[in-house]
Parts: structure tokens; C-alpha cells; sequence
């Protein structure tokens, strides 16, 4: 598929009447695994990007450079619909254009620009901040007039529902519908009062991260069409690597380690040996 060709499909969704989950991609291989498994749509955060990259938690310490590698790594291996956290656009809005820039020419299909102050400012003592709703608007605009596809999906994503009142929150998400954007990203809702009232309040889609004690009917009964579910499989991959290296490292055999292992046959399949073989015959042959 061509990147328009993915980008279009994550619109049909975001315009559709299901509530789908994208998987959690990183590098070539678990796009091409998830896709395998039947998936349509990835989605490379920035807390996924920093522990495969850096080896380090959430904090905003990667660069757009390594970022946009991790992004171009996985479009090019697959045909999902790619969707990143794009985090608050690696600067102002000027670098926010940037951003756009080089993630859509890295082949994917939507991703979130954030309100979210990152990385943390002196003194801030951890507690999570926003930026202004004017900053915000500034960025949101800046990433549309920097989307060189018309298919590419911009959505503005909020971190307000952690640190301000819910009529402030809806304000905000009122002037960031009205800016343009194809959705909304709300991160860190804890009831569904809170999506009642934004859902009240725009009619553009709406995107959900992880959403624990709700319902996913009750998401998709207002509206919601794309919902995080965290990523489980990176620690999923971890806890694999721990297993297996643990097992070696005490003497044992690989002969021990087959029934936890992918076959021979879907690593064929999933590293697509059938095509590269065809490839050697037809061109170094």
C-alpha cells in the first residue's frame, strides 16, 4: 500500500461505526508480527520509541532524528496504518512544522501533537503541566500548514484531564476542534463523564489512550474509534528476553527453549525468506 493508501484507511476509521485497537509496533519485525496476526493499524508512542531506542523511560529524551528512524523502520517493513505520539512536536511550533514534515515523509498514516509541557521545566517537581491554549492552537495550526498529504491525520492530543477542572478541559478541546485538527486525543480519562462532556462538545473523532475500569462497548457506544490499550507487549518482549537469556546463562541448552519459540516457519514468514529467495534467483542468478 502507498502511505496515502494507509493514511485513508485510518481515516475511514476514525470515520467509521467500530472501535478498533492498533498494536504496538517499534521496529520491522513486530510491524511485520502484528500484521501477521491480522492487525490494520500500529502505533509507535513515545514511551515505546524511548525504551527501544535509549533504553529509558518516559521523558521526552529522544530526538525527532532517532524518532523519525524508528517511524521510517516500521512503515517500510509493512502495510499498517501507523499512528505515533508525536509527543509536544519536539519544540515550538516552528519545530512542531518540522515534525510533520519528517514523520509523513517516513510513511505514516496520523499522529497526536501534545499540550503536554515536555520535557518537564526546572521546579516543576514532577507534577504534569500544559502549555496555554494559545501555544496549542499556534502548534495545531503550524502542523496543518506543514501536511504536504491532505490524507495524513492530525490530532491534537491533551494531557488537560490530569491537571485541570473538566469545564477548562472542555474549553480547550472546543478551541482545538475549531483549529482544523481530524481529532481529538484524550489522554488520562478516568469516567465517562468526562468523555460525555467533550464528546457534548466536538463532533470531530475521538481518540482514547488506555482506559482502565471502562467498558470498551460504552467507548464505542460515544463515538470513540481508536483506543489505546498500553503496551503490553513491550514488557510481553521483555520478560521473553529476561526468560530466555536466564535459561542460557545457567548452561542450559537452546534444545529447552523451543516450546517458547517462534518456528522456523513463522520467522519464514514474518522475515519474508520466500521473496528474497525469489529476489536471489531472479537477480544474482
Amino acid at each position: 500500500m502507498t502511505p496515502t493508501e494507509k493514511r485513508l484507511r485510518l481515516r475511514a476509521i476514525l470515520q467509521g461505526n467500530a472501535t478498533i485497537s492498533p498494536a504496538t509496533v517499534f521496529d520491522a519485525l513486530s510491524a511485520r508480527v502484528a500484521e501477521a496476526s491480522g492487525y490494520t493499524c500500529g502505533i509507535l508512542s513515545g514511551s515505546v520509541s524511548a525504551a527501544i531506542a535509549l533504553g529509558s523511560p518516559d521523558l521526552a529524551l529522544q530526538t525527532l532524528t532517532e524518532f523519525a528512524h524508528q517511524v521510517r523502520a516500521v512503515t517500510r517493513a509493512c502495510d499498517l496504518s501507523v499512528f505515533v505520539d508525536a509527543d509536544q512536536g519536539y519544540g515550538n511550533a516552528l519545530n512542531v512544522m518540522r515534525t510533520v514534515e519528517e514523520l509523513e515523509h517516513a510513511g505514516l498514516a496520523g499522529l497526536a501533537i501534545e499540550d503536554l509541557v515536555m520535557p518537564a521545566r526546572f521546579g516543576s517537581q514532577g507534577k504534569p503541566e500544559n502549555i496555554s491554549t494559545a501555544e496549542m492552537l499556534g502548534k495545531l495550526k503550524a502542523a496543518l500548514t506543514a501536511r504536504r498529504d491532505p490524507s495524513l491525520v492530525i490530532v491534537a492530543r491533551t494531557a488537560a484531564l490530569r491537571v485541570e477542572p473538566l469545564q477548562q478541559v472542555v474549553a480547550r478541546m472546543r478551541a482545538y476542534a475549531a483549529s482544523g485538527v481530524d481529532g481529538i486525543f484524550l489522554s488520562g480519562m478516568k469516567t465517562l463523564e468526562q468523555l460525555d462532556a467533550v464528546r457534548a462538545a466536538v463532533t470531530i473523532p475521538i481518540v482514547c489512550g488506555s482506559t482502565p475500569g471502562i467498558q470498551r462497548a460504552d467507548l464505542a457506544a460515544r463515538g470513540v474509534r481508536f483506543h489505546l490499550q498500553g503496551h503490553a507487549v513491550l514488557a510481553a518482549c521483555a520478560k521473553a528476553m529476561f526468560d530466555t537469556y536466564a535459561h542460557l546463562a545457567a548452561g542450559n541448552g537452546p534444545d529447552g527453549l523451543q516450546p517458547i519459540l517462534a518456528t522456523p516457519e513463522t520467522m519464514a514468514r514474518v522475515l519474508r525468506l520466500a521473496d528474497h529467495e525469489h529476489w536471489e534467483k531472479a537477480y544474482l542468478n
